[in-house]
C-alpha cells in the first residue's frame, strides 16, 4: 500500500515537471519570434538608411562636380580677363577704358568704392557734371536753373518764368537754346533715360479756363517739353518720360509770391542705364 503510494506521489511530481517545461517553451517559443521579427524589422530599417545614405552621397558628389566646375570657369574667365556685371561682359578693353575715365574722377570719391557700380556711378556723374557744367547754363540763366547730382541721378530744376507765361503750357520761344542745349547733353549719352516732371503752385485755375486744374497743367507742360526736344531737337521718345506733379510737392510756402514762384518749375530727371553704359564701353 505504501510502495502504491509514493509510485503515485511520483508521479504526480513527473507530471506537474512536465506542464511547466512547456509553458516556459512556450513563453522563449514567442520570445524568439518576437526578436526574430525585431531582428527583420531593424534590418530593413538598415537597408532604409544605407540607400538614404547612398542618395546623399551622390548628392554630395554631384554638389562638388559642380563646384570644381564652376570653380574651373571661374579660372578660365580670370585667365581670359573677362568679368561678368548683370548681363553684361567686361572684357580687357573695356576694365582699360574704365581705368582711364577713372583717372578723371575725384579720387577721394574713387577711395570710397566697393562695387563695380559705385565705379560705374562716379564715371557716369564725372561725365554728365562735366557737360551740363560746360554746356547747359548760359549767361544770366543761372538762378533760374538749378542742377543737383546724387550720384548717377542728375536733376536739373528750370524755373517757369524761362519756359511758360502764367497759367499756360506753351513753350516760350526764349527758352529754345536752353532745350537745344539739354537736348545735346541728352543726346550725348544714349545710355539713360530722362523723366519731366512739371509742378506748379497751389493757386486754383479759373473756372471757365481751357486748363480744367492744376494736374492738367503740370502733365501738359511735361508733354509740351517732351514734344520740344523729340520733335525739334532729335531727343528719341523712347528716352523720355512724361510726368506731372501738380501742386503737392512744393519746395517753398505758398503764401508768397516768391514761393508760389519756386514751386511753378519744370525738373528734368536724368537716370542713366549702367547696363548700357557698361555695353557701349565694350561697343567702343
Amino acid at each position: 500500500m505504501k510502495k502504491l503510494f509514493a509510485l503515485a506521489l511520483l508521479s504526480g511530481a513527473v507530471l506537474l515537471t512536465s506542464c511547466v517545461s512547456k509553458k516556459k517553451y512556450v513563453e522563449l517559443e514567442n520570445q524568439y519570434n518576437d526578436t526574430r521579427s525585431t531582428l527583420t524589422k531593424t534590418q530593413l530599417e538598415k537597408e532604409e538608411i544605407e540607400a538614404k545614405y547612398a542618395k546623399i552621397e551622390e548628392r554630395v558628389a554631384n554638389y562638388n562636380a559642380k563646384i570644381n566646375s564652376l570653380t574651373q570657369e571661374n579660372v578660365d574667365l580670370e585667365n581670359s580677363s573677362l568679368r561678368n556685371y548683370g548681363n553684361v561682359v567686361l572684357s580687357k578693353n573695356d576694365k582699360e577704358q574704365m581705368k582711364a575715365a577713372l583717372g578723371k574722377v575725384d579720387q577721394n570719391e574713387l577711395a570710397n568704392a566697393k562695387t563695380l557700380q559705385d565705379t560705374m556711378n562716379l564715371i557716369v556723374s564725372y561725365n554728365l557734371k562735366k557737360n551740363l557744367d560746360n554746356n547747359l547754363v548760359a549767361e544770366g540763366e543761372e538762378d533760374d536753373i538749378d542742377i543737383e547730382i546724387d550720384e548717377t541721378v542728375v536733376m536739373i530744376t528750370i524755373s517757369d518764368k524761362l519756359l511758360f507765361n502764367s497759367g499756360s503750357y506753351k513753350v516760350n520761344p526764349k527758352a529754345d537754346n536752353l532745350l537745344k542745349r539739354l537736348a545735346d547733353v541728352i543726346n550725348s549719352e544714349p545710355a539713360m533715360e530722362v523723366l519731366i516732371e512739371g509742378h506748379t503752385d497751389a493757386r486754383t485755375v479759373k473756372k471757365g479756363a481751357y486748363i480744367k486744374d492744376n494736374w492738367e497743367l503740370s502733365v501738359e507742360r511735361s508733354t509740351a517739353v517732351i514734344r520740344k526736344l523729340q520733335d525739334e531737337f532729335g531727343v528719341a521718345p523712347e528716352k523720355l518720360i512724361a510726368a506731372g506733379r501738380s501742386s503737392y510737392a512744393p519746395i517753398a510756402a505758398n503764401e508768397t509770391d516768391e514761393g508760389r514762384s519756386k514751386n511753378r518749375r519744370t525738373r528734368i530727371v536724368i537716370l542713366p542705364n549702367l547696363d548700357k553704359f557698361l555695353a557701349l564701353l565694350s561697343a567702343n
